[in-house]
């Protein structure tokens, strides 16, 4: 019923768009279509994940799940508006790491005091996440250290974004084929598959179309909205767009740590914010070159800290390979405390 409702804000932002609204009524109706699109778009990747084991399934639901946001950061790219992608970036590898994990240890703590999970695919994560800290680290330092070479900046961002994107090649080398038994295990499906491969595979599509449109409504009214409400460009990449891009994986993933299927949460949480970093980004980074917009991953000293930091404090409480609701309480505070310093940056 709920859903229903919200499907009414995509022709309304569409005719809202159509007669000029003001900005900021225009930004509420496409926040609100995308979260419907993305809940489609989750439930799709679930079905198609019902065909496949917790690792491919993690790994659809990862991809899909960040569509929505790659494609308002593209066309956010397009727009020249170079911070806000940056700051997407990093919100949605805080939003995944810190928002969707703690909620799901959370959801997963309320049924049993201590729940365990794959301990080699933490591991791997960790490991995943602390070469995107150096991915984002190194050309940062390199600024510092030579603030006035900016062609040199873009060439090394380059550079760094196709190793990382190759390394993440490499990581879906190892975990779907040569090391697959090592991710096996945790996911279920009660019955046969509710939807048919074709049949999630074709609304998805249509929910990447209406996204597609959405974030172009979102997008042009975000620099208005901006000044109208008094938020930075950072506080709008860092905390809201990713909250919209990323809700079709805040659902799924809660939800199926709620059943119990702890790895499949992890996947998608974990895996979500690696592929943002080691995927995603250097798409965006290859991507404005041919939009005339050239993006650096020179990222502020505050972005990088917030992901070194969540990094560890995640590798501390997940390499054990057990937890309970306590630490998703701990990782929400994390995520509370970046939301509150990157509202007054």
């Amino acid at each position: 019923m709920v859903r229903r409702l919200l499907f009414l804000a995509i022709p309304l932002s569409w005719g809202a768009a159509a007669l000029h609204a003001p900005p900021v009524p225009l930004f509420v109706l496409a926040c609100v279509a995308v979260l419907p699109l993305a809940a489609v778009m989750g439930e799709a990747t679930e079905r198609l994940a019902d065909h496949s084991g917790p690792t491919l399934g993690g790994l659809l639901n990862a991809t899909f799940g960040n569509a929505a946001e790659l494609l308002i950061a593209l066309v956010a790219l397009k727009a020249g508006l170079v911070e806000l992608v940056k700051a997407s970036i990093t919100g949605s590898i805080l939003g995944n790491l810190l928002l969707i994990l703690g909620l799901s240890l959370v959801a997963a703590g309320l049924k049993r005091p201590t729940f365990t999970f794959n301990r080699v695919a933490a591991g791997m994560s960790a490991g995943m996440l602390g070469l995107a800290v150096a991915g984002l680290s190194f050309p940062a330092v390199f600024h510092a250290l030579h603030p006035n070479a900016a062609p040199t900046e873009v060439r090394m961002s380059e550079l760094v974004a196709v190793v990382l994107g190759v390394t993440y090649l490499f990581s879906l080398l190892f975990s779907l084929r040569t090391h697959q038994s090592l991710f096996s295990g945790g996911h279920t499906v009660e019955g046969p598959p509710q939807w048919t491969v074709r049949k999630a595979v074709l609304i998805l599509a249509l929910a990447t179309v209406g996204v597609a449109v959405e974030s172009e409504i979102l997008v042009h009214a975000t620099e208005a909205v901006a000044g109208t409400l008094g938020w930075t460009q950072t506080f709008l990449g860092l905390i809201v767009i990713p909250l919209i891009g990323n809700a079709a994986e805040h659902a799924t993933a809660i939800l199926v740590a709620r059943k119990g299927q702890i790895d499949l949460a992890l996947h998608v949480a974990l895996g979500s914010s690696t592929q943002v970093a080691l995927f995603v980004t250097p798409v965006l980074v290859l991507a404005s070159l041919f939009m005339g917009q050239p993006m650096n991953l020179v990222f502020p000293p505050f972005q990088v800290v917030s992901v070194a930091l969540s990094t560890a404090i995640v590798a501390m409480i997940m390499l054990d390979g057990e937890s309970h609701w306590f630490e998703g309480v701990q990782l929400l505070a994390v995520y509370s405390l970046v939301a509150v310093a990157g509202y007054f940056i």
